[in-house]
């Protein structure tokens, strides 16, 4: 199920399903709203954006409310989260399913707001997105993230930045479902009532070096393959993770499970927690071809 794609003159709805904004955010958050009004777009607040009832944010279902308020306003076309977070997952139980089903609508960010945009694609099929948060429009070094989001959003851009080295770590070709987003949220979705399918499908999976050890890493992977992950997917397509001790993302994987899988892993710093980052849509069919110059390729459009 596609979203309609951003135009100007239409309004995106900003909430917060994770941290509720600070007086520290405040700052970045008036300058992305004049970032995106001068590119004719408008914006409408959630009303527990900056809600802190429970002492580390606003009542899980409060924080749903915004969410499905925003679905139901037929003017909005584009939720944003406004930050990143740690429990977003909080408002599962909260979310109107059947009314994401009916007014399907693009939904974006990344970090804590893997767990929803999964969820929601999961339980609904729609479309959604790994891309900025509306402070990160204004707050990273660069305006790389914003632009690249209007790129794949207004103007329905499939092309993958060719400036971005991307490395073959394991040979091969398949194509599948592209799902993911944070490492450690993902390896949360696997099991339980709210896990994802993941059969056929391909993960982009990226983390936080500063929030992430190598030995985090390499649970979240043994999780993944205790949990019969590696067994079902088509592919991994891994993102930026940087750490202190130099261990990479792609030496933790491989570490972990050998040489025990048959599907191609590529690694690349096209997403992430950094500045230079694209919007990956969450639930489109791609191919991973190590043979072939682009490595990637998004298969379907992702807004209509």
């Amino acid at each position: 199920m596609l979203p309609e794609a951003l135009k100007k003159g239409d309004y995106i709805g900003v909430i917060a399903p994770s941290d509720s904004i600070e007086q520290k955010d405040e700052e970045y958050i008036l300058k992305s709203c004049e970032l995106v009004q001068s590119y004719g777009l408008k914006v409408i607040f959630g009303d527990y954006i900056r809600d802190n009832e429970t002492g580390y944010g606003a009542k899980a279902e409060n924080k749903a409310k915004d969410l499905n308020k925003m679905f139901l306003d037929s003017k909005i076309k584009a939720i944003f989260a406004v930050k990143g977070g740690n429990n977003s997952n909080s408002i599962f139980e909260y979310i109107n399913y059947n009314n994401i089903k009916n007014n399907p609508k693009i939904i974006c960010g990344f970090s804590d707001t893997t767990s929803i945009t999964n969820i929601i694609y999961s339980r609904t099929g729609l479309i959604t997105f790994s891309g900025p948060t509306f402070k990160s429009f204004t707050s990273w070094k660069t305006d790389y993230a914003f632009k690249e989001m209007i790129n794949r959003l207004m103007n329905n851009n499939l092309e993958i930045d060719k400036k971005e080295e991307i490395k073959t770590i394991v040979s091969g070709n398949s194509q599948g479902i592209l799902i993911g987003g944070n490492l450690n949220l993902f390896s949360e979705l696997i099991s339980g009532e709210y896990k994802v399918d993941v059969k056929d499908k391909i993960l982009f999976l990226e983390d936080l070096g500063a929030q992430s050890s190598p030995q985090a890493i390499s649970n979240y992977f043994y999780m993944m393959k205790q949990n019969k992950v590696f067994e079902k997917i088509n592919g991994i397509w891994l993102g930026n993770y940087e750490h202190e001790s130099k261990i990479t993302i792609e030496q933790i994987l491989l570490d972990t499970i050998g040489n025990e899988y048959n599907f191609p892993i590529i690694k690349s710093n096209h997403f992430g927690h950094i500045d230079k980052k694209i919007t990956v849509p969450i639930g489109i069919k791609v191919e991973i071809n190590t043979n072939s110059n682009d490595k990637i390729r998004f298969l379907q459009n992702c807004v209509i």
